[in-house]
């Protein structure tokens, strides 16, 4: 989105045409929408912003609800933004903590900060984009004085030295970890990030802070003394977050939150948590869930279930007890064998399987193009995991749990 856009956007006309619009979910209905303003002769930049923020609100509806109808967004922002069910818990995480006003810099579209407001926190929420500090304002506007956007760059926000008031006072970072930009973008190498790593990381030494990042970045650049907290949302990992001061937890160094179904649980530990010991298959097969992968806390889910490693080296546990944990997807074992289409076949058919769900970990095999060499004619349906034993590679016929 342009700035000219975004001026035409903010006025009574383009507001009022927005909400008549309502959301557009397809590229079809969005060419439709354009034809017919452009003849009803709105102007091009009011069109454009209109049809675009339409689009984007019905993207948005899976990260913001209901919330996402009288919010504004531009797409790179609507791709980088915190979901809102995430946001409230890292919102409820500074409230137990005592914090009563927070920094948000690097806001963003403002989702963040919606949630710290929505929270009852004091918010200042700042980014050193013209048009994102604008949507953030418009987004934010319903708390009134209790958020005060600004556009600016955090360096000259905070300073990184000591904090006046360290215990009531946060700091939220979400560095730019992609090329400028409203629509595409390309990720940054961390020595690239706006603000610096370590910049952010010279901050959380003297202020309660929460640093966003993409839940890839290399541990070893994680200071020994902050938090780190993996989050996962329906099975994808989202987010690692530092936490530091009275934000991180105390005797917690690592922690996967899983967010799924509307509820949360977590894992946490003082440290890696040390692998349970490798095992036979069982009756059950394990998949630990990202945010458990990257925190490396298998182990402890291990001990959880009774179970062990099925292999060293790939993230599979395996046990007798027919026990299960949100940290993890439990499926029970139908048949093993040989991982060859020809054997795999002659099971789906035994086994009368027509719908299948094939997963895999520790080979180099495309699920997709693999699908394409069974017969699935059967009434029934299973799951088929293809992985790798210290014994072979091997294919597990199996039902979720």
């Amino acid at each position: 989105m342009e700035i000219s856009e975004l001026t035409a956007l903010l006025t009574h006309e383009g507001l009022d045409l927005l909400d008549e619009l309502g959301s557009i979910g397809s590229s079809a209905e969005a060419t439709r929408a354009v034809s017919r303003l452009r003849a009803a002769g709105h102007s091009p930049d009011l069109v454009s912003a209109v049809v675009g923020q339409a689009h984007l609100r019905a993207r948005a509806q899976a990260k913001f609800g209901e919330f996402a109808a009288r919010m504004l967004f531009t797409r790179a922002g609507l791709e980088q933004a915190t979901r809102l069910n995430v946001a409230s818990l890292h919102a409820a995480r500074m409230r137990q903590a005592g914090i009563t006003e927070v920094a948000d810099l690097g806001c963003g579209i403002g989702g963040d900060s919606l949630a710290f407001a929505g929270a009852g926190l004091k918010v200042t929420a700042m980014d050193a984009d013209e048009v994102t500090a604008g949507i953030a304002a418009y987004n934010l506007a319903p708390f009134g004085e209790d958020v005060d956007v600004r556009r600016g760059f955090a360096e000259d926000a905070v300073d990184a030295g000591p904090a006046t008031h360290p215990g009531t006072r946060a700091v939220w970072l979400d560095p730019a970890r992609r090329t400028a930009g409203h629509s595409e973008t390309r990720r940054l190498a961390a020595s690239d990030w706006s603000p610096g790593l370590g910049w952010c990381l010279d901050v959380a030494r003297t202020h309660p802070t929460g640093i966003k990042l993409g839940p890839g970045m290399d541990r070893d650049l994680i200071p020994h003394d902050v938090e780190a907290q993996w989050v996962s949302v329906d099975g994808s990992v989202v987010e690692l977050v530092l936490w530091s001061g009275p934000l991180a937890r105390e005797g917690v160094r690592r922690a996967a939150l899983v967010v799924s179904g509307g509820r949360s649980h977590e894992l946490t530990a003082a440290a890696d948590a040390e692998d349970v010991p490798v095992r036979a298959l069982g009756a059950f097969l394990h998949e630990p869930d990202g945010a458990v992968i990257r925190a490396r806390l298998i182990g402890d889910a291990g001990r959880m279930l009774e179970a062990g490693m099925l292999d060293g080296r790939i993230a599979y546990l395996t046990g007798d007890s027919a026990v299960t944990s949100p940290f993890v997807q439990s499926f029970r074992v139908r048949e093993t064998m040989p991982a060859h289409a020809k054997t795999i076949n002659a099971a789906l058919r035994a086994h009368d399987i027509g719908r299948l769900e094939i997963k895999k970990r520790g080979m180099d095999i495309d699920p997709a193009t693999f699908r394409k060499r069974l017969s699935l004619r059967g009434s029934q349906e299973a799951v088929l995991i293809l992985t790798r034993t210290p014994e072979g590679r091997i294919a597990i016929l199996a039902d979720r749990v």
